[in-house]
């Protein structure tokens, strides 16, 4: 059933995957473990909405999201050589190029597979935000402090997207998403000198 919120319409399941994934991000700003099980269920969730949306490639986004939560679970909090709590970290120059050309390479890749095998509208831009989207949440899983740069770029693009697709209230989600990554980049950088510098994608 549609939810009518001001002036555009949501769907229970939209709004509780909205909250959901406030919190996530807020808890990942404060570095906090309990952040990844709230982004298991709302991966879980957000999988319906762009399911029901035919954002193929964000729906399977989703379940990597799931697989990689649990991985980032366990890497935040046994995650270093000593098997201690995960430090923040910045990549080498080495590591930036390498995601970079991760993200371009998982671009084209989705992108074909989005063209030639779903009936999907937007199988660039989707494409191009869920290779993104893969590469910051590895970066966040490894407490790379790049990982906000990254999603402050997806996030905005995402704005685009979701209005184009009539998901307002997932828009608006990314705006502050938007908002949050800039706060998440700056209280993290008073943290990067805790554990040196470390390569993330080896």
């Amino acid at each position: 059933m549609p939810l009518h919120l001001a002036v555009f319409a949501t769907t229970p399941l939209e709004l509780l995957s909205f909250l959901l994934s406030v919190a996530t991000v807020w808890l990942n700003i404060r570095q906090s473990h309990w952040g990844w099980l709230f982004a298991i269920i709302s991966s879980a969730t957000y999988g319906l909405v762009f399911y029901g949306s035919r954002l193929y490639g964000d729906m399977g986004l989703q379940l990597v999201f799931i697989a990689v939560s649990v991985f980032g679970w366990y890497q935040w909090l046994h995650g270093d050589d000593s098997h201690d709590k995960l430090p923040v970290t910045a990549l080498s120059a080495r590591g930036r190029w390498l995601a970079a050309g991760a993200w371009l390479a998982g671009f084209a890749l989705l992108a074909w597979f989005l063209k030639s095998y779903t009936d999907t509208d937007v199988p660039n831009s989707d494409g191009f935000l869920t290779a993104g989207s893969l590469v910051g949440q590895l970066l966040l899983s490894r407490k790379k402090i790049e990982n906000w740069h990254v999603w402050i770029i997806v996030d905005v693009l995402y704005v685009g997207l979701y209005l184009h697709k009539h998901l307002m209230l997932t828009a608006i989600l990314y705006a502050i998403f938007v908002g949050m990554a800039v706060i998440g980049l700056r209280t993290w950088s008073g943290d990067t000198h805790t554990g040196g510098r470390r390569l993330a994608m080896e």
